[in-house]
């Protein structure tokens, strides 16, 4: 006999959605019994907007850098700080 699921709340946004499922049992919600792995190819990482103040010389320096590899600044420092904390996290 299957067991009865509980209802998925609606949520108000994202973060209490967050929450929720951070707290809730998900074998109460959904039948885990056939699951599948599921793909998404097109999926792109959440971004967060930030301010961060640079010296105008350092910036002037990844500008030309990022030009040298002709791709956007902001492209090239994601790109620096990925690969640096690549380097830490080993």
């Amino acid at each position: 006999m299957k067991k009865s699921l509980k209802k998925i709340p609606v949520f108000k946004n994202e973060k209490t959605e967050q929450i929720f499922w951070a707290k809730a049992d998900t074998s109460q919600y959904f039948d885990l019994t056939n699951t599948k792995r599921a793909i998404f190819p097109n999926l792109k990482p959440s971004t967060e907007k930030i301010s961060l103040r640079l010296p105008t010389g350092m910036l002037y320096r990844i500008k030309c850098l990022a030009n040298r590899s002709d791709v956007p600044y902001q492209s090239y420092m994601k790109m620096m700080l990925s690969e640096k904390i690549g380097e830490l996290s080993k």
